[in-house]
């Protein structure tokens, strides 16, 4: 068995790759925005019920061309609504925001993981056992959330790309002519 490692260190060493390289990329979501690639690392080991929605979501393409419906500046990003949100398939403005997916919610996964800038966490309704496929992305850090959202991920890169994110003009952050999530995948594509 030390063999094989000593076999897979070398092939790597010999290939140029680092041990990130050596990383599976079955645990990282990318998500391409107008301006370019957001690459987030999920977190199975705190959140295994979520990823492995998220997961699902995205790998029959349901988040492909989903509005950022809430856009909070300072604060968050809020995407994921695939039921109203999908802008070239039955996208509803008005009613962005309050569905959900055809799969069921998912209890709450609570964590002592912080909500800081580029954190990934599920949204909800008031009951906390409700998140089924949005999620928004922080702006800033929102330590008021934690423990009281699931974590879900954090941003490894393009967190430049989720600051040009447009930005809501109502009172709740809505947004007029969201920019969507063009494509996302499994993976670091």
């Amino acid at each position: 068995m030390k063999l094989l490692h000593i076999a897979t260190a070398l092939f790597f060493a010999v290939a140029g790759l680092g041990p990130a390289a050596a990383q599976s990329d079955e645990n990282f979501l990318t998500i391409q925005l107008k301006d370019g690639p957001v690459v987030i690392e999920l977190l199975p080991d705190v959140a295994p019920k979520h990823v492995a929605q998220i997961k699902e979501l995205a790998s029959k393409g349901e988040y492909d061309n989903v509005a950022f419906h809430r856009v909070i500046e300072g604060f968050m990003a809020q995407t994921g609504d695939v039921q109203f949100g999908d802008m070239e398939d039955g996208y509803q403005p008005n009613r962005a925001g309050t569905g959900g997916s055809s799969l069921p919610d998912i209890e709450a996964e609570f964590s002592d993981v912080p909500f800081e800038r580029g954190t990934v966490g599920m949204a909800r309704s008031q009951d906390p056992n409700s998140a089924n496929s949005q999620f928004f992305i922080m702006f800033a850090d929102g330590g008021f959330l934690n423990g009281q959202y699931t974590v879900v991920g954090k941003v490894v890169s393009g967190m430049e790309y989720v600051d040009q994110i447009k930005r809501g003009q109502g009172g709740n952050g809505e947004v007029t002519d969201p920019d969507r999530m063009v494509k996302v995948t499994v993976g670091k594509n």
